[in-house]
């Protein structure tokens, strides 16, 4: 490990939390259909899905934090203050959802975050937009393609198994469950884990810690994927109970449904490197398995105020991010 200066290992402690936050916040995501379809316990189901959070680190490589450390605003502003607000303002209003039980992105409280900081520091011309306008877009397109996706996975395995009876089948997809809450997990892991990855290597890379090319050393990858792992083990009980029985009633062929399709979504977006929210992804694949029955099945009136959390994240966190920085700035003077 590098010799890092002690103010810069309290910041990379700082983004730990965070990534722990994070973990602890979207464990719901994770969990929340396997523990309500009864497939698992809920104690079972978090060490199942913590476990293949960390697994994650042997699937993927960094595409998804280079974006967040070089595709949000101009790496050159940052400095310690500017990582700390963002922090700050992304773990507050994780706390803020996480208390009144809505699932909100993780994600996009850490950009909203660094956007909030970094215009105070250097105004609207240090944002990347191509970047932003990339990773906002899919606060509407992430849910939608979960949504699709999970009503497609729907009627096709309805379709496959027409012709057996409803006991054999919820045996059947009981045992599928496991996997694809596992490879949703692994998901969950691949995506959310690097957006803490980039935050600390924008950190290293402004201290001249990383050399002339921004990546992420291996001992930050380990951290980033171990703390989101042991968040996830702690569980987020609040939010399951919103995503695994206020959205809509699941069965196990439910459950299987929308984790599979949730998981194309997040696996494939983290290879183009597109930070997306699981939690995005996973409510819209449970709308989507739940409107293959009737539209009534869905509860909309839950579904409308997950969605204002969604449109408010961005903004709040910003916000939040900002008159961080300003106190820091009033500290400093």
């Amino acid at each position: 490990m590098l010799n890092i200066p002690l103010f810069v290992l309290i910041i990379v402690a700082t983004a730990l939390i965070f990534d722990f936050i994070n973990g602890f916040h979207d464990s719901a995501n994770s969990i929340s259909t396997v523990v309500s379809t009864r497939v698992l316990s809920p104690k079972v189901a978090v060490l199942w899905a913590a476990f293949f959070n960390f697994a994650a680190i042997f699937f993927v490589g960094t595409p998804v934090a280079k974006t967040i450390g070089t595709g949000i605003i101009h790496p050159d502003i940052v400095d310690d203050y500017i990582i700390i607000a963002t922090l700050g303002g992304a773990i507050t209003w994780n706390l803020i959802t996480w208390y009144l039980g809505l699932p909100s992105s993780s994600s996009h409280a850490l950009i909203g975050g660094l956007i909030g900081a970094g215009v105070v520091k250097a105004g609207t011309s240090t944002l990347i937009w191509s970047g932003i306008i990339k990773t906002t877009a899919f606060i509407f397109i992430s849910p939608l393609i979960g949504l699709g996706l999970g009503l497609c996975f729907m009627v096709t395995v309805l379709n496959l198994s027409r012709h057996s009876n409803i006991s054999r089948t919820q045996k059947i997809f009981r045992r599928m469950q496991l996997f694809s809450a596992a490879i949703f997990s692994l998901g969950h892991g691949m995506n959310d884990a690097q957006k803490t990855m980039g935050i600390i290597a924008v950190v290293l890379y402004s201290r001249g810690l990383l050399g002339e090319t921004f990546h992420v050393p291996f001992w930050v990858e380990f951290l980033c994927y171990l703390f989101i792992a042991l968040g996830t083990m702690t569980g987020g009980w609040r939010i399951v109970k919103t995503m695994g029985q206020k959205i809509t009633k699941l069965q196990p062929i439910g459950g299987f449904s929308a984790e599979t399709a949730a998981a194309c979504s997040i696996i494939g977006a983290t290879v183009f490197g597109i930070p997306v929210s699981t939690t995005h992804t996973i409510t819209g694949a449970i709308v989507g398995v739940g409107a293959v029955k009737r539209l009534t099945a869905v509860r909309w009136g839950v579904a409308s105020n997950i969605l204002w959390a969604w449109i408010l994240t961005i903004p709040m966190s910003a916000t939040i991010s900002a008159l961080f920085y300003m106190i820091a700035l009033m500290l400093l003077n």
